[in-house]
């Protein structure tokens, strides 16, 4: 891993309204972390990431990605965020949802190939390679001509990863991709995700799944009422967590093996 942080984040704060969500929150992100991100619901770490690809606006700090500050600084105002801008950080910081997003009316493949011809401009035959490539990577190179109508749950949510692998972002970010997952199928998005982390993919993943974040992650941060509480590699932070609101949040999750 390069020791120059790949993302650097600095004083994040995001308000809605009186409702201060992000309350400024710092962390750097290195070349192939794996960084795992737990907290009660309400915490903040959805529009953490959300804000990590601009799809909400932060309202205060700022982040670096890849050496370059994002926005405009303006005296005595929030940052300007320009929306060129913001599509090419887009394609580098790709994001996973809880929710699929697939076009219903299109293909697996179609679906997959559509950020790759309309953002980057590709041509379908390039594109078409891409995207089987992506399906292949993630158990799925059979389903390319099906319809999303035809998949599982789960097999929506790979081919959702899919999608964003073929822009080739150089960051990944999931907002706890298995959370709208019958249980059954958990297992087979988290072990691709797993081999993501594997291969070294640089990834922020907010989940629930305490023990697949011991095993995987290489760093865990807990949040809780928009900061930080706890930072640390998984050995530490989950097993012998300092701070009190870590420690209350764990009890709870005494189920878990790890």
């Amino acid at each position: 891993m390069s020791d120059e942080p790949i993302l650097r984040i600095r004083g994040l704060a995001k308000s809605f309204g009186d409702n201060r969500v992000l309350r400024g929150m710092d962390l750097d992100v290195k070349q192939g972390d794996c960084i795992a991100i737990l907290g009660a619901s309400g915490s903040g770490k959805s529009t953490f990431l959300r804000c990590l690809n601009f799809m909400e606006i932060p309202t205060g700090g700022e982040v670096t990605h890849a050496g370059k500050t994002i926005g405009t600084a303006r005296p005595g105002k929030p940052r300007l965020y320009p929306e060129s801008e913001l599509t090419r950080v887009r394609q580098k910081v790709g994001m996973v949802f809880q929710q699929f997003n697939l076009f219903p009316h299109m293909t697996v493949l179609g679906n997959v190939t559509e950020g790759l011809r309309i953002v980057q401009r590709m041509d379908r035959a390039a594109a078409d390679t891409r995207a089987r490539a992506e399906l292949d990577r993630v158990g799925l190179a059979e389903k390319a001509d099906e319809y999303p109508s035809r998949l599982s749950g789960g097999q929506k949510q790979r081919v959702a990863i899919a999608r964003a692998l073929a822009l080739a972002p150089d960051l990944m970010l999931f907002d706890e991709p298995t959370s709208a997952l019958d249980p059954e199928l958990v297992g087979e998005v988290l072990t691709v995700i797993r081999g993501l982390a594997e291969e070294g993919r640089t990834m922020l993943l907010v989940t629930h799944e305490v023990g697949f974040a011991y095993h995987v992650a290489n760093r865990v941060i807990f949040m809780a009422d928009g900061l930080i509480q706890e930072e640390g590699p998984p050995e530490l932070v989950l097993k012998s967590p300092q701070n009190p609101r870590t420690q209350a949040f764990l009890a709870r999750h005494k189920q878990f093996e790890f």
